[in-house]
């Protein structure tokens, strides 16, 4: 009897965890690159929605669906930016509370707040940051799998290897060279290489939706009549009447125009979008090439 109620013991466990592994950990990811890591380090064993993944749209301007609401509410971790990027966030979390969900905010991790720059991933630090929080998440979550878990991490981790080596060969050949852009988006990174970033100001203004002032406007100008900067970093996915001119304007003068994206593009991952992003910096910044 005893040895007939082992068996079934064993059976029941082995049903549970066949059960368990047929329903995979629902994960909703403001941004479709903490989606994309989270599908790395979660693999088969996690299920992403992405909300923010069309390359068209301009992630400032986007509001939350009724879908949005659905996808969070089943949700056993939820990702986000933080520092303002995506407020809806916080407000469908605070309308839809599960005490059980757990909620990453990369700005909370890299200690970035409201006000700050808050295009965080171009920061280095803030995807191993997340890759760190998301994986203790799921070893929670999902005990059995804890393992698998910590080395999916440890893979993303060392994947990011080139792109650490792309920084520091950049940042070695082009240290304190000045650069402009039309918004902040490439900021953290361009802090990383060790590049001077003029016109701040003007670019905080366009990507709040606000009219830079004329002086504003001039010292973008002027530093492309005069060639007082070698790249002018252009926000290709939400742009405005005076962004496009100004780029325009970089062309004419042979300033090299670098295009920098808020949103991963569709077939790429996380470390090949930074690396082709780093890679059309190199070419501009060796060669002139636009």
């Amino acid at each position: 009897m005893k040895i007939i109620l082992s068996a079934a013991l064993a059976a029941s466990v082995l049903a549970f965890s066949q059960a368990a592994a047929a329903d995979p950990i629902p994960i909703v990811a403001a941004e479709n690159f903490y989606g994309d890591l989270a599908t790395q380090i979660g693999g088969d064993l996690v299920a992403v929605t992405s909300i923010l993944s069309n390359p068209d749209e301009d992630p400032h301007l986007f509001e939350a669906s009724p879908a949005t609401a659905r996808a969070l509410a089943g949700a056993k971790v939820v990702i986000y930016n933080g520092a303002d990027y995506d407020p809806w966030m916080g407000q469908l979390i605070a309308a839809n509370k599960a005490p059980e969900r757990k909620v990453i905010i990369a700005a909370v991790l890299v200690n970035r707040k409201p006000g700050d720059n808050p295009h965080l991933w171009y920061d280095p630090a803030t995807m191993p940051a997340v890759a760190e929080a998301l994986t203790a998440a799921l070893a929670k979550a999902d005990l059995a799998h804890a393992a698998d878990y910590q080395k999916r991490k440890a893979a993303f981790l060392d994947s990011l290897a080139p792109m650490n080596a792309k920084i520091d060969d950049l940042r070695g050949r082009f240290y304190g060279t000045y650069v402009t852009a039309t918004e902040p988006v490439f900021g953290y990174m361009s802090d990383a290489i060790g590049f001077k970033m003029r016109n701040y100001d003007f670019q905080v203004a366009v990507m709040n939706d606000t009219d830079p002032t004329p002086n504003q406007v001039i010292g973008v100008r002027n530093d492309i009549w005069h060639h007082k900067i070698k790249v002018f970093f252009y926000n290709s996915q939400a742009t405005d009447d005076l962004a496009k001119s100004l780029r325009d304007e970089a062309v004419k003068y042979d300033v090299p125009v670098v295009g920098v994206t808020e949103t991963e593009p569709p077939g790429m991952t996380y470390q090949q979008w930074m690396m082709s992003q780093l890679d059309a910096l190199d070419k501009a910044l060796s060669t002139g090439a636009k």
